[in-house]
């Protein structure tokens, strides 16, 4: 292998194997991977508040560490951001001052003051979003007119109506059915200390009323649900008891089968800290089994360090575990592809063969067969977990001819085929979620109501029919998923990224998939890809790009510092377009070579994954550590071939 650039093949090879160790130090004992997934500041927050919503004893030195985490990532503009080194958001900060005010952070302390004018500087807090003012209306600081009307009832609506459960997405409803318990009994907190946060508002906080219409909703739209809100708040109260009581019972009953022991309703913070709120508004104690286990749940999301502590807003092992197999397949070596054995092994028993979840209402003869996110989320497996999981297990049977993956990638593709959407893209979570008119709904000032087909998913699951033998010829699975992705490219060359940041991330996507799904390389959507990958290379050879790339009005991609993970996707996706001897990968090869620190891995603070655009973002803290490695051994690879094709779907 020729240098490129003083990239040595000396200096490749030891990044390599420094980062293939770097990672293996991480296995767990079982087998799999595990990495911290950070969010912002809300969620550490929110668990502050829901110990003292509950009036739970004090925790001094948890609280203590939490309140060092909060008041490190506050921002330079005196508030909160959503990410790293981020813009202002008012939600996010009129938690954290909450929390920390809880906690017992004096008003007049610098910090605090500082909070306080920022908040004042943009309106107040009367700019909080929906979830905010829910949770302020327990503490009482909001009354119940400041939310939106959300009637338990909901939940008895046919499928025909305008708005049902199953329209909305996984996250969604999950999160919404235990809310509408609490907004039918309208509890109170406890809050022992009495805390309030009258000081944020510019207004008395119980005068105002709903929140304004959303940049993201509809004039029309939102007046007529604003209008049907009006009508609601009036005939509510008027609701039989009876009927009341059923929609309760029918809420519980729906609870209940998915509370998935101490994994949690979905697996993910939100409706696991919502439950343990309903079971406590129903009068159920601590020891009630379903709360209790609900609330154990919860503390096994923090993560405690010696001086900080923060709440994740689920983990990510299936994910981790099948990527890290992934980057030490494409490493090599005695140390490297044994690991990556044992972690599909791991993963074998984690595939859901039995329950058929939510997303079996829209296809109800499909048979379960998919990976979930999480440990245990049997209700929810993932398009995007399971279509990698596949891609890994096919990879070590036919590079190492390892056996007994062969039953597990069958059913994965029998689930992925069967999840397609009929516009040909396919979804997070479920399929065919296209009512848009719901995001106009007032609760839905987020816009993240609904789990729509999107690139990079889409790009994911072609990668693995076209990895397991599939073509635009053979498969109109995969045809009709490469005619998706063709009109989905912007005019730039770029691909939206929804679970990833963000034109960066869904480009790459897409490029593994037309790769291997046979588009040729001089495909105009390829080469029009692949040059602008080459544009936006930052100065110092890496890629970077900012959150405000999902601003409503779209600009494209935003420039942002350089990072590991970014990077390493950049450069997989030109040389799954057949760059790999351009020198933009060369640099940035260089790059990462010349940022591995000394644990042989990478240092990354920016957030470079997305939960909801616009509103929640994650930092993945496993991201620095295999993709980099993937990428310099893909770099590797493809330079001691003659062909520079890349063979699988990643």
């Amino acid at each position: 292998m020729d240098s490129v650039n003083a990239t040595s093949r000396e200096a490749l090879e030891s990044s390599i194997a420094s980062a293939t160790q770097g990672v293996l130090d991480f296995q767990q004992a079982d087998g799999h991977w595990v990495f911290e997934l950070e969010a912002d500041c809300t969620i550490p927050a929110e668990y502050i508040l829901l110990r003292h919503y509950l009036g739970e004893p004090v925790d001094a030195v948890l609280e203590a560490k939490i309140g060092n985490y909060l008041r490190r990532v506050q921002g330079a503009h005196g508030g909160w951001p959503l990410v790293h080194d981020g813009e202002f958001d008012m939600s996010a900060s009129v938690k954290a001052y909450f929390a920390l005010k809880m906690i017992g952070d004096s008003v007049d302390a610098p910090h605090m003051v500082r909070a306080r004018e920022a908040i004042h500087a943009r309106g107040g807090a009367i700019h909080s979003n929906v979830f905010t003012r829910f949770l302020l209306a327990t503490f009482g600081v909001v009354t119940w007119r400041a939310v939106p009307v959300l009637p338990v009832e909901i939940v008895l609506l046919p499928f025909w109506s305008p708005f049902h459960l199953n329209k909305i997405s996984y996250w969604a409803r999950t999160t919404m059915v235990p809310l509408m318990v609490i907004a039918a009994l309208k509890p109170r907190a406890k809050n022992p200390k009495g805390v309030g946060i009258d000081e944020l508002f510019l207004q008395d906080p119980r005068s105002i009323g709903m929140t304004a219409k959303a940049p993201h909703q509809s004039m029309a739209w939102f007046l007529l649900f604003r209008s049907l809100d009006a009508i609601l708040r009036v005939i509510e109260p008027m609701f039989p008891k009876s009927l009341r009581k059923r929609a309760i019972d029918a809420a519980l009953a729906f609870i209940e089968e998915r509370l998935n022991g101490e994994d949690g309703m979905g697996a993910i913070y939100p409706p696991m800290a919502n439950i343990v709120m309903m079971y406590d508004a129903l009068g159920k104690d601590e020891n009630y089994p379903p709360r209790a286990i609900t609330r154990r749940g919860l503390d096994k999301l923090l993560v405690i360090g010696d001086e900080e502590a923060y709440c994740q807003p689920c983990v990510s092992p299936v994910w981790d575990t099948t990527l890290t197999a992934h980057a030490l397949l494409e490493a090599g070596g005695d140390k490297a592809v044994p690991a990556a054995k044992q972690g599909l092994d791991w993963l074998i028993p984690k595939q859901e063969l039995e329950v058929k979840g939510d997303w079996a209402v829209k296809r109800p003869d499909v048979r379960p067969g998919g990976w979930a996110f999480q440990y245990n989320n049997a209700h929810y497996p993932d398009l995007d977990d399971t279509a990698v999981v596949v891609m890994s297990m096919d990879r070590m049977r036919r590079e190492h001819g390892v056996a007994g993956y062969d039953a597990a990638i069958a059913r994965g593709r029998e689930w992925i085929e069967g999840m397609q959407s009929d516009d040909g893209g396919w979804a997070a979570f479920d399929v065919n979620n296209l009512e848009y008119y719901l995001n106009n709904i007032p609760f839905s000032d987020h816009g993240a109501l609904l789990d729509p087909p999107t690139e990079d998913v889409t790009a994911r699951c072609i990668s693995m029919l076209a990895q397991l033998g599939e073509t635009v010829k053979t498969s109109k699975h995969v045809a009709d998923g490469v005619a998706y992705l063709r009109k989905t490219q912007h005019p730039e060359g770029s691909w939206y990224g929804r679970w990833g940041m963000n034109f960066i991330y869904g480009t790459w996507s897409v490029l593994c998939a037309l790769n291997m799904a046979g588009v040729d390389h001089k495909d105009p959507m390829i080469r029009k890809a692949a040059a602008w990958l080459t544009s936006i290379q930052n100065d110092d050879g890496g890629w970077g790009e900012d959150a405000v790339s999902y601003r409503l009005d779209y600009k494209g991609w935003e420039s942002a510092p350089s990072t590991a993970s970014q990077t390493a996707w950049a450069l997989l996706a030109l040389m799954a377009a057949g760059e790999v001897d351009h020198p933009a990968v060369a640099r940035g090869v260089e790059y990462l070579i010349a940022t591995q620190n000394k644990k042989g891995l990478w240092d990354e603070q920016r957030y470079t994954a997305t939960g909801f655009p616009r509103v929640f973002y994650l930092r993945y803290h496993g991201y620095p550590k295999f993709f980099p490695l993937w990428a310099l051994a893909r770099y590797r690879n493809l330079r001691n071939t003659n062909s520079r094709v890349v063979g699988v779907g990643m």
